[in-house]
């Protein structure tokens, strides 16, 4: 009696999973075309990208872009201590520096990484001046000759347009880059930079 009551069961499970199973195929064959080959394809083409540490072109234009951009910052910052008048404009270009410096080694790092080129150190992009906000040659030349009040205008002036550039870049980065923490960095950057864009806006009486 108890060995047939088990067959019964084992035959109605037996039954219940070939019915799941026609269901299952039935599923499979209805949305093979769309669902199944686009997931195919998305975790194909994530499983590539994470070989490659989750990164794009636009990453490494974004890093690669912003080490000379952070560079010419931290160089326009360290002028302010010897020559603003202005206490604000010292404590803001000391802002700049903390924060734009650990981020040139953060991108420097990543490049290196990726197996891609870091900008060498000190070898200033002249192609890029002008561009992204960046200073020219005379532009940084008239900003070492100034001091006091002349100073602090001309800094935040160009440091303003200097941020903007950066934004932008940002901005790119983050409609157009894959890799996660680079991504993150363009958020930081956009916030902290939008700010200081205001704060310089304010103390030269444009706000």
């Amino acid at each position: 009696m108890i060995r047939k009551r088990s067959l019964i069961r084992r035959s109605a499970a037996v039954a219940a999973a070939g019915t799941a199973a026609l269901v299952l195929a039935a599923c499979g064959s209805g949305d093979s075309a769309t669902g199944h080959n686009g997931h195919a394809a998305t975790s194909g083409s994530a499983s590539a990208s994470a070989s490659q540490g989750q990164h794009n072109a636009a990453d490494t234009a974004f890093a690669q872009g912003m080490i000379p951009h952070h560079r010419q910052a931290v160089e326009m910052a360290d002028l302010a201590p010897s020559r603003a008048q202005s206490a604000e404009v010292k404590e803001l270009a000391e802002q700049i520096k903390k924060a734009q410096d650990p981020e040139i080694k953060t991108l420097s790092g990543w490049l290196t990484s990726w197996g891609e080129k870091v900008p060498a150190e000190g070898a200033m992009d002249h192609s890029a001046h002008g561009t992204g906000g960046m200073m020219t040659a005379e532009e940084m030349d008239k900003l070492e000759k100034a001091s006091g009040k002349a100073f602090d205008a001309a800094f935040m002036e160009m440091m303003i347009k200097h941020h903007e550039g950066a934004v932008a870049m940002a901005k790119t980065e983050k409609t157009e880059g894959a890799f996660p923490d680079a991504k993150k960095m363009a958020d930081a950057i956009i916030t902290s930079q939008t700010a200081e864009i205001q704060k310089m806006n304010e103390l030269l009486g444009k706000g």
